[in-house]
Parts: C-alpha cells; structure tokens; sequence
C-alpha cells in the first residue's frame, strides 16, 4: 500500500507543475565521503551509490563500470508525461557525445519491466541503456521521490548535479553543464 501511495505522489507532482525548475548554475560542493544509501537520498557532493540493475536485454549492468565516464543517471517511467516529452532530446545529446567519455542510463521505475519499456524504445528509436528499477530500490534509494529525476555523476563517481523535472537536454545549458562536467 505505501509504494502505491508514493505512485500516486509521482502523479501528483508531475501534475502540479513541479517538473519545470530550471537548471541550477550553483557551484556544485566539494565531494563529501557520504553515501545515499545511508541516509535513503542523494544530495550534491555525495558519492554516488553503486547499483546494478538489469537492461533491456537481460544483461546486468552497474554504475560502477561506468567510472571515468561523465554519467546521465535519469528515473523515469513510460506513463510520466514529462518523462516522455524530455527523452527525445535525451537521445540527441547521446548521438552526439563520444561513449568512451560520456554515458546516458535511463532507469525505469515502470513496474512491468521490458512489457511496457522495449516497445517504448523500439518506437521512439532510443540507443541509451535503458535499465530496469522495477520495486523502485535504487529509486527511493537516491531519493528519487519524483520523477524525472536526473543525477549528474563526474568522473570520480560524484554526485555533481541533481536536476529535478524534465529538461531540454539538446539545450545550450545542458550542453554546457555536460562539457564542463567532462573537462573536470
């Protein structure tokens, strides 16, 4: 009944307009050696909490494989609206960075899993890995209480950005948020 409550508090939140603040242009803190996992959420400055979770295909993948990579971490689901209305740009920004400096994972919260999530892919053409979250661990674990929620890890595994609501990822602010997460 309480994943059912927060269900609906995605909804509500999504509805209420909290998915359209603007990208932050505050310094990001200097890393602090706290994990999410502790405190149930992730803030700024936080390493970013290991996790390893399914793709599309069945194949197992972790955050930590990804080290030395700038990384996209976005929660989504296939019923939220703004979720659906970002990705296109999310794709954008994917074919036009190189994989060996930068990665995007989408990780659904959709609990029926690759039935709602590879037709979903298959028709909007999507190359990111989309990962599978289908109990919301990893979700509620970052502090993900709504979605979309997007998380930028550095290079070193830190929690550089945590950007709430949709977001224009082909835009010149993100673009300029990515380049300099990637010069660091």
């Amino acid at each position: 009944m309480k994943l059912y409550r927060a269900g609906l508090g995605f909804i509500f939140m999504a509805v209420s307009g909290l998915c359209t603040a603007p990208f932050s242009d505050a310094e990001s803190p200097q890393p602090k050696k706290r994990f999410g996992f502790e405190r149930g959420v992730v803030q700024v400055g936080d390493e970013a909490p290991n996790f390893t979770l399914r793709d599309l295909t069945g194949n197992v993948m972790s955050l930590s494989q990804l080290r030395g990579k700038v990384v996209l971490l976005n929660f989504w689901a296939t019923w939220c609206g703004p979720c659906r209305v970002e990705m296109p740009a999310m794709e954008q920004l994917y074919k036009t960075l190189p994989r060996r400096e930068f990665e995007i994972l989408a990780v659904s919260t959709d609990p029926q899993g690759t039935a709602v999530t590879r037709p979903f892919q298959r028709e909007m053409g999507f190359t990111f890995p989309i990962l599978h979250d289908s109990e919301y661990r990893v979700g509620l674990a970052y502090g993900a209480r709504t979605i979309p929620i997007t998380f930028m890890v550095d290079r070193r595994g830190i929690v550089r950005q945590k950007i709430f609501g949709a977001r224009d990822w082909d835009s010149p602010e993100a673009r300029d948020l990515i380049h300099e997460l990637l010069k660091s």
